[in-house]
């Protein structure tokens, strides 16, 4: 007879067994803030509950996708009746098509964007390196600039100083990278326009394309400096390349349009006047679901086959199930649900703030519209190399603090936390009960 596994310690022991370091993506390990990680069996609205049959709100969201809440009545109905069509046909769906629309429709700022056609896939990983392949088929050139800590999914060529998982496993790449695979991407310095110009001035004939987050989110939150993002625009024109904007994880996340419309709206100052060639989009894109986009300019696009030269394919690309929820949970992303994670997130994020400096704990919040984090430093990050320097041990005892109060936080400080629509009155108030106790854990932490 099968014994039922119930605890987290037990389920993580079963599945080291199987699945190596017992978890499908390296962050979910706790390798940064080290214990057991919880093992979830069901999540609604804001929060989430464990095997063990504890309930935490939740600050994950799913790493994003979750805006809504988990389990959105709306998203999950329009699931099932996907489901109880067809899982997976191997052939195009209306579906594909109404995203697509809805996506060039959102993606606009006084009736103009950067989207005109898009091309799903399954995960952002695969969607930024499309968008690479795409950049150099078009282009005819073969060097790639991106910025340390930005990571764009783990496919070879960008996994050279990226920020995330990478970051927490304190790793500077990964094994099984070749010299000549790395060799082809330049790294350089975050908010640094001087780098980028002399980079160009050395290799322009050279370089296909620069590769940024919107604003980046895998360091920490570290918004771009004011107009760093419409200068890499007019550089890469400048020189023939293309820009290629990752918004995984800002995309739909912080605005209607992502952070490209807060840029152009003037939202955020001094970014106005500038387009993309390349975007790519993943987490709220899908509602949850395994799916992400790029688009892009016309002309560019369609050097992707079956118009053009470069390849690019997928069985289960746009799959029904995921194209549903996406659009679901896209209507239903309204100007009240922005409206309401940003009010969410300034209040989280100040009391935060507030209860860790009042037990002396030195620090900086970093925001990029409503995804927040934050730096153990006494002066704002500008790149990289700041980030690292933070004393990112009081994280996890700030972390497992939070744990031990029923919320639950990204486990690692080089995360963004992620607010929804459910985040209520009621969890606000448990997080903001929790931080205490939190701040006082990080203010006695020691290496």
């Amino acid at each position: 007879m099968t014994t039922t596994t119930t605890t987290n310690d037990d389920l993580f022991g079963r599945a080291k067994d199987s699945i190596p370091g017992g978890v499908n993506s390296p962050v979910r390990a706790y390798g940064s803030v080290g214990g057991t990680p919880r093992f979830l069996v069901s999540a609604k609205g804001a929060t989430v509950t464990d095997a063990e049959g504890r309930e935490y709100v939740d600050l994950v969201a799913s790493w994003g996708p979750a805006i809504l809440g988990h389990a959105h009545p709306g998203t999950v109905e329009a699931v099932q009746q996907a489901a109880a069509r067809g899982l997976s046909f191997g052939a195009s769906t209306p579906g594909e098509t109404e995203l697509a629309e809805l996506v060039k429709q959102r993606v606009q700022v006084d009736g103009d964007g950067p989207i005109e056609k898009i091309r799903m896939v399954s995960t952002g990983t695969e969607a930024t390196m499309t968008a690479i392949r795409l950049a150099r088929g078009y282009t005819g050139r073969d060097l790639l600039v991106k910025f340390a800590g930005h990571y764009h999914g783990h496919s070879d060529s960008l996994l050279a100083e990226a920020g995330s998982g990478v970051a927490t496993l304190a790793l500077p790449g990964s094994a099984g990278i070749t010299a000549e695979t790395a060799a082809q991407t330049l790294v350089l310095p975050y908010n640094d326009l001087d780098a980028v110009r002399r980079a160009f001035d050395e290799h322009s004939e050279r370089i296909a394309a620069v590769i940024v987050e919107g604003a980046p989110a895998n360091m920490g939150v570290l918004a771009p400096e004011r107009g760093f993002n419409r200068a890499l625009a007019q550089i890469t024109q400048s020189h023939g390349a293309l820009l290629i904007v990752d918004e995984v994880l800002t995309g739909f996340r912080v605005g209607p349009a992502g952070w490209w419309g807060l840029e152009a709206d003037g939202t955020v100052p001094e970014g106005t006047g500038w387009k993309p060639d390349l975007v790519t989009y993943g987490k709220v894109i899908g509602g949850g679901m395994p799916l992400a986009a790029l688009g892009g300019r016309r002309e560019v696009m369609d050097f992707l086959a079956p118009l053009g030269p470069v390849y690019q394919a997928g069985t289960l690309s746009g799959n029904p199930l995921a194209v549903a929820a996406g659009i679901a949970t896209l209507r239903a992303a309204t100007t009240d649900v922005y409206a309401h994670l940003d009010r969410t997130a300034d209040v989280v994020s100040r009391a935060t703030s507030e209860a860790l400096a009042a037990e002396g704990v030195a620090h900086t919040v970093q925001h990029a519209g409503n995804l927040f984090s934050f730096a153990f430093l006494d002066t704002p990050p500008r790149d990289y190399d700041d980030v690292r320097a933070q004393e990112a041990f009081r994280y996890a005892a700030f972390f497992h603090s939070m744990l031990d109060s029923g919320v639950t936080l990204p486990p690692s400080v080089y995360e963004a936390w992620f607010l929804t629509a459910a985040h209520d009155e009621r969890a606000v108030s448990r997080i903001l009960d929790a931080l205490p106790a939190a701040a006082k854990a990080a203010a006695a932490a020691t290496e």
